[in-house]
């Protein structure tokens, strides 16, 4: 388990402490690790290109795409990737590539909205490559423009040097609504942070400024607060972007020196609570140097919403039925719903929310909390009402229940039982005598959401059961009915569940609650494919 004073380094602390981030120590054991879960394994492996960053010999930091033949990427144990691919002599990492050199990458499914992101060490091998792994983390779907990829014979040309965007090469970053940034840095000798790291930043096309044909200016949204990028940025400048021509399979990369404008004056887009100016140095267009293609994915369908309840302080549900009148996309309990708002004279906002109703039913149901800095929260608690209609994308992620008949403990803190909630649905309607726990902590009855509903579904069947807690219980709520005991839940409140050796642990709420709870049941000697979760935090 990692320890955040060994994950973050001192520019990485000091974006955390300027804004006021707090103590990410929970964020790094919950989030980081030094191996890959199975899922990310086999997510790595059925990619069919992988972002890279890294330095060529001058120092110069550089982001790429490799793609390689369908199954190109394996994974022979949790810490290795093997890369069964050549990389373009064209390509301005393809000397480090051959040498061997520490590089970060980024795994992203654009269909889906899937991403997780690695830093380790390149290095060829036989006919390929190897990634030894030094860190693993998971990311969140946010801002991820939906395309679908294909493949076609690969018509590469000669690539374009200069150090300035053309004309041609400007229209193409002002058309982006996608990017990936690549950073790094170097401090103590052997410490864990050294390395680099690659990113994904999207947005609505323009999103990404250009002034002149030397500065590009990208906005930078709330996110988990690790600042990875921008704390890399802060001891060491230099900042590799690739934009992909998606149409042509052509691939665009500028290297430069960033600066960080923590005020974000110059964006122009309202969300941004901070950008990232990059004066260029150095570009590489690559025409036709990617044999995919990709479509961009408009399969947005639109929702009225039929019911808007108060679930307690700050929480609401949207109940959300087609308006074609068709069948709503399968859901599994633990997945989310990509929706949009649209704004006027604004571009759209895209968030995914958890479903928080039972798989199968008529409508879907999401139950969102209010976040006073949330622009899409704040407009679905005061703005949406019913009759309304919100877009959205069909359902996806991968915070499943894997095991058909395990013994299942669903734990969760605020907002995080929705896709408990759902699961819960699921377990009574499968009947079976499987035994499920289900073990929420909120402060107090005002803040306990779905309170009824969770003990109606409790009630229905013997083998299900509930452990309710409050942190801060008011004097109207009452110990045995309202919740089962005071304070907060923990590994060891779980482990007092006696739910078993064989019990698989679904855990999501806010990443101290989920790094808590996580090192406490290793401790405890749960194996860690026994332990699942997702984290959130107030990006809404």
């Amino acid at each position: 388990m990692f320890d955040a004073r060994e994950v973050f380094h001192e520019g990485e602390l000091e974006a955390q402490r300027r804004t006021g981030a707090g103590d990410m120590t929970s964020f790094a054991s919950a989030i980081i690790r030094d191996y890959m879960p199975d899922q990310h394994r086999a997510f790595f492996s059925a990619q069919p290109f992988l972002v890279f960053s890294g330095a060529d010999a001058d120092g110069r930091v550089w982001t790429t795409l490799i793609e390689g033949p369908d199954g190109f990427v394996g994974s022979p144990d949790n810490r290795t990737l093997t890369l069964a691919t050549e990389v373009d002599e064209q390509d301005p990492l393809a000397a480090a590539f051959a040498s061997g050199t520490d590089v970060g990458m980024v795994g992203i499914e654009l269909a889906t909205r899937r991403r997780n992101r690695l830093s380790g060490a390149i290095r060829p091998e036989g006919a390929g490559y190897v990634v030894d792994l030094n860190m693993s983390f998971g990311n969140c779907p946010q801002y991820i423009n939906e395309r679908a990829w294909r493949r076609v014979e690969r018509t590469a040309a000669a690539a374009k040097t200069s150090a300035s965007l053309s004309a041609e090469q400007i229209a193409l970053v002002k058309a982006a609504d996608t990017l990936f940034i690549g950073s790094g840095h170097y401090g103590e000798e052997g410490a864990p942070a050294n390395g680099f790291d690659a990113s994904h930043r999207g947005g609505e096309p323009g999103f990404a400024q250009v002034e002149g044909g030397t500065r590009i200016r990208i906005p930078d949204y709330a996110g988990n607060n690790a600042f990875n990028t921008i704390g890399n940025l802060l001891r060491n400048p230099q900042v590799g972007l690739v934009f992909v021509d998606f149409e042509t399979g052509g691939l665009l990369h500028v290297s430069g020196t960033a600066t960080i404008d923590w005020e974000a004056k110059g964006a122009n887009d309202p969300a941004a609570r901070r950008t990232i100016d990059i004066e260029i140095e150095a570009v590489v267009e690559r025409p036709g140097a990617l044999s995919l293609r990709w479509t961009r994915e408009e399969a947005l369908r639109q929702f009225k919403v039929t019911r808007k309840v108060r679930e307690a302080d700050g929480v609401a549900s949207f109940y959300l039925a087609p308006v074609d009148g068709g069948p709503l996309d399968p859901f599994e309990p633990g997945q989310h719903l990509p929706i949009q708002l649209r704004f006027q004279n604004a571009a759209p906002a895209k968030r995914t929310y958890s479903l928080s109703g039972a798989p199968g039913a008529a409508e879907y149901r999401l139950t969102v909390k209010r976040e006073d800095k949330g622009l899409v929260s704040r407009a679905l608690h005061d703005a949406i009402e019913v009759g309304h209609v919100i877009e959205a994308r069909p359902p996806s992620g991968d915070f499943v229940v894997g095991c058909s008949q395990c013994p299942l403990v669903l734990a969760s803190a605020g907002v995080g039982l929705t896709p408990m909630v759902s699961m819960l649905h699921k377990a009574a309607a499968d009947g079976g005598d499987r035994p499920v726990w289900y073990a929420h902590g909120a402060r107090d009855g005002a803040h306990h959401a779905l309170a009824e509903e969770v003990d109606a579904l409790v009630a229905s069947r013997p083998s299900l059961h509930r452990h309710i807690r409050f942190s801060s219980p008011r004097a109207e709520d009452s110990l045995g009915e309202d919740y089962d005991a005071p304070g907060r839940v923990t590994a060891e409140a779980l482990l007092a569940l006696n739910a078993g050796p064989d019990a698989h642990y679904m855990l999501c709420g806010p990443a101290a609650f989920i790094a808590d709870i996580q090192s406490g049941l290793a401790a405890a000697g749960v194996p860690q494919d026994q332990i699942h979760w997702e984290t959130f935090g107030p990006t809404g």
